[in-house]
């Protein structure tokens, strides 16, 4: 081929993509750190944080700990915490019935982080495994071997009150109960919490990402597996109509903001999703999407900087608003520089 070959092309995209400020200038999508939420783990007591060995870099905090890890992330940039609660074993039965103290420890957290950083958003998990001896998201039935959906609804909606009440901002039932959003938007109205808003998660599969996360919150030592099947209310990860079903039905009932969980396994259906309906959408990078980063980082096997990066533009690329993960602080200080 001779030195001087040169193909006739009119269109040449490698145009755009020769220089760094060109490549900047044409970039399509671009992440923020107020496009994060960042899930936090609260426990009683005066301990000093824990980390959670299958997450590094992640830890159970007591409340004062809590509302000094929310100023920090507000001061970065992030507007979002999702708050979850590790309580003793002690505190659990087979009906959550704690879930119902109008004491209990994510009440207290709650109040705790809106009168530390008043101007953060603050969202709570409304589902029933933390306070379970079971793991289950809700009420067992009498064979022990499905949940009861309306009366672990019906706990729901008492929950979902006492949440407000304490002062959040968005409940998220991720229980995947039939027709828990509905049901929690009228106890809400009722009870005249018609401002607080719901992020349901719609589209929650029956993955086995979850792993981690069960360590982190105590439901996989209740339940003695981190496996626990859950296969009768979450999604079968192999189907993509049932998810547009359960937005569809969220968004209908009510919700002000359709999730889908996990992100990274199911970037097809957070696009699907994004396709059928103008409801803000947001995506859960799970605890396993996290520490299968970690582990291959570890292993020299990954750049987890820019894996974390890539995998985190993936997701608000195939169309999520907003992202709950843990990489939020890092990543809101990497793209604050």
């Amino acid at each position: 081929m001779p030195a001087n070959f040169k193909l006739d092309l009119t269109h040449r995209p490698r145009r755009l993509r020769r220089t760094a400020s060109l490549r900047a200038l044409t970039e399509e999508t671009v992440l923020r750190p107020a496009n994060f939420i960042a899930p936090l783990f609260v426990v009683e007591g005066k301990s000093r944080p824990e980390e959670i060995k299958s997450m590094p870099g992640v830890f159970r905090l007591n409340i004062a700990d809590l509302v000094k890890e929310c100023q920090e992330l507000a001061k970065l940039g992030v507007p979002a915490v999702a708050l979850f609660p590790k309580l003793d074993s002690k505190l659990k039965d087979d009906d959550g019935t704690a879930a119902l103290n109008e004491d209990g420890l994510i009440l207290r957290a709650v109040r705790a982080v809106k009168k530390g950083v008043p101007e953060l958003t603050v969202m709570t998990d409304v589902a029933l495994d933390p306070y379970t001896t079971h793991g289950h998201d809700g009420v067992l039935n009498a064979a022990r071997d499905d949940v009861e959906n309306d009366r672990t609804v019906g706990i729901l909606m008492k929950m979902a009150v006492l949440h407000a009440r304490a002062g959040v901002d968005l409940v998220a039932p991720s229980d995947m109960m039939d027709g828990r959003v509905g049901a929690i938007r009228k106890a809400l109205d009722a009870a005249d919490f018609t401002g607080t808003g719901i992020m349901a998660y719609s589209a929650k599969f029956a993955s086995a990402y979850y792993g981690p996360f069960r360590d982190a919150v105590g439901s996989a030592s209740a339940a003695g597996t981190n496996l626990l099947s859950k296969a009768t209310y979450q999604l079968n990860p192999a189907n993509r109509r049932t998810a547009l079903i359960e937005a569809a039905l969220d968004a209908g009932e009510g919700a002000d903001i359709i999730m889908v969980k996990p992100a990274g396994p199911y970037l097809d259906i957070i696009r699907e999703v994004r396709q059928a309906t103008r409801q803000p959408i947001a995506a859960y990078q799970v605890s396993g999407e996290y520490a299968q980063l970690h582990a291959a980082a570890r292993l020299g096997w990954l750049d987890l900087p820019r894996t974390r990066h890539e995998s985190l533009l993936a997701i608000k690329r195939a169309g999520a608003d907003m992202i709950l993960t843990y990489f939020a602080k890092e990543m809101a200080a990497e793209l604050g520089k």
